[in-house]
């Protein structure tokens, strides 16, 4: 029971990287961009439009706790994984790479600072196309190298 609740958690979390590196690439960056944008212009206000899709993931992650509790199945589980993403993605995307709230983590390391890299270089235009790295934690192996 414990292996495979501990297996569909990570089915839950992997699933959400890979999941989110396709919607963001061919869909906020696509249909979407109109609500998507705002996380690459500046806006006024604390709040940004792009962030309707983190409470959407939120609620589906919710939804899926809800429906799997009461029988602790997989939907439980899967539900706690992409949680657990959210909460990651939180604070390396918008706590450490975009200073979103002004907390002092202690945050560091090669794997860290590619990932902060990666997403720079995503910011580099704030148009539709020509942007790359559209992933959080699985990046290109070009971030992870030395910079000069």
């Amino acid at each position: 029971m414990i292996f495979l609740s501990a297996f569909f958690l990570l089915v839950g979390f992997v699933g959400m990287e890979l999941f989110s590196w396709a919607f963001h690439k061919y869909i906020m960056h696509g249909v979407l961009w109109g609500i998507h944008k705002t996380h690459h212009t500046k806006t006024e206000g604390y709040f940004e439009r792009n962030d309707l899709f983190s409470l959407t993931f939120g609620a589906i992650a919710t939804l899926l706790m809800i429906l799997g509790v009461e029988s602790f199945d997989y939907r439980l589980w899967i539900g706690l994984g992409i949680t657990v993403y959210g909460f990651v993605y939180f604070f390396l995307h918008d706590v450490f790479i975009h200073r979103r709230l002004k907390w002092n983590l202690p945050f560091g390391g090669k794997y860290v600072k590619g990932i902060k890299k990666a997403h720079q270089m995503h910011h580099k235009t704030n148009l539709k196309h020509d942007s790359e790295s559209f992933g959080l934690l699985w990046v290109r192996r070009k971030y992870f190298k030395k910079q000069t």
